[in-house]
């Protein structure tokens, strides 16, 4: 981002995260839409081009959609880079703002749980294994391997999730907003090895949307300079072979943040605030230590000291994370986004933490792809 003009967000919103139901995805994606709009200040004709991001919606979802905003013949592109879908679309928004294609540009994401007809299934090329393994069971073995490698037990994993819940509780738009003990969370439906249903993510429906604009743009449509979140920092990287690829995820989570990091020109003991990709709780340990917020080893020690809760040097998921706020995939790098600026700005209430000013986004997908972007207030 340092190598193109400045990129600013100035508009985010929700359609809060829930359980599947009748309501239809274009009413999803416009209640996100016209929060964003709101908070903005602005009115659609002043975006110039749209990013739509999904995992799971039929093809071109993003027309039927807009076209309910008024018909302004702005391009549309579609995004769909599984549980990242969201956060490549913003990437995409701002490097077409960074690199003065356009001025204000919505991303907007938006999915049902309709079918998880995952791509590598349907290649037509056999695999030995792929059918075999489910994700939560690769994340319950690498659980056991993180609790023998630190001396860790089954227990202490399970307070990432009860911090999330925690955080959830605070939001409006979580799908789980309720505080859960850490008895109620090991004693919950098993899922696979030691991970119990309320320390995976729940997938439901949403939506998130966010605006991002140029300085050119924000004085255009008396944006107020004071309130927009800067984007100092982007990277996207897909897999690799890895000496230890059963810990591919880390491995391409501390790839990516580290160039994000030098692209921003910032630290991982800079960060405020963290939004991360936790559908299973003992992922947020992993991509802690990864991206170097905290030291190999160390992220269950300050997770107990209350280093990572709000009020403490870095708070990691305000929001819930993806176990409480939820994973209706489409929206949720976005969503997270829209979390740090609400953190970045002041404006996260009960759950804002103090003094934030910089705050990181990091979403994988699939374990194949991975973004983090990094925002600074003013």
């Amino acid at each position: 981002m340092q190598k193109l003009r400045p990129v600013y967000v100035i508009g985010v919103g929700w359609h809060p995260y829930q359980r599947a139901s009748s309501t239809p995805y274009v009413a999803l994606g416009l209640k996100a839409i016209r929060e964003a709009l709101a908070d903005a200040g602005i009115a659609f004709m002043s975006v110039q081009s749209a990013y739509v991001a999904t995992a799971l919606l039929p093809m071109a979802a993003g027309r039927p959609m807009l076209r309910h905003l008024g018909a302004s013949g702005l391009p549309i592109t579609h995004i769909e880079d599984a549980s990242a879908s969201g956060s490549a679309a913003f990437r995409q928004a701002c490097i077409e703002v960074g690199s003065g294609v356009s001025d204000i540009v919505l991303s907007v994401g938006v999915d049902k749980p309709t079918s998880l007809a995952w791509a590598i299934k349907h290649t037509g090329i056999d695999s030995l294994a792929d059918d075999l393994i489910a994700p939560a069971t690769h994340f319950a073995l690498l659980a056991e391997e993180y609790a023998a490698r630190n001396g860790a037990s089954a227990a202490d994993i399970a307070h990432v999730a009860a911090k999330n819940h925690r955080n959830g509780s605070l939001n409006p738009n979580a799908q789980r907003q309720k505080a859960r003990s850490l008895e109620e969370i090991l004693g919950g439906t098993p899922v696979s090895g030691s991970l119990t249903a309320l320390q995976c993510c729940p997938v439901g429906e949403g939506a998130a949307a966010v605006i991002v604009a140029s300085l050119e743009g924000m004085k255009r449509v008396g944006f107020p300079e004071g309130r927009a979140v800067r984007v100092i920092g982007s990277a996207g990287r897909s897999q690799k072979v890895y000496a230890d690829n059963s810990r591919y995820d880390s491995q391409i989570t501390a790839e990516t943040a580290r160039l994000a990091f030098d692209d921003a020109g910032v630290s991982p003991r800079d960060l405020h605030v963290v939004e991360l990709h936790d559908a299973f709780a003992i992922e947020e340990l992993e991509y802690l230590e990864a991206m170097g917020v905290c030291n190999d080893g160390a992220a269950l020690h300050e997770l107990k000291s209350g280093v990572f809760d709000i009020g403490g040097r870095c708070a990691v998921s305000t929001s819930g994370g993806l176990i409480a706020m939820g994973h209706p995939i489409g929206p949720t790098g976005l969503g997270q986004i829209g979390e740090l600026a609400m953190q970045l700005r002041g404006e996260a209430g009960a759950r804002q933490q103090p003094r934030a000013k910089i705050g990181l986004a990091h979403m994988v997908g699939l374990g194949s792809v991975c973004f983090v972007h990094i925002l600074q207030r003013g």
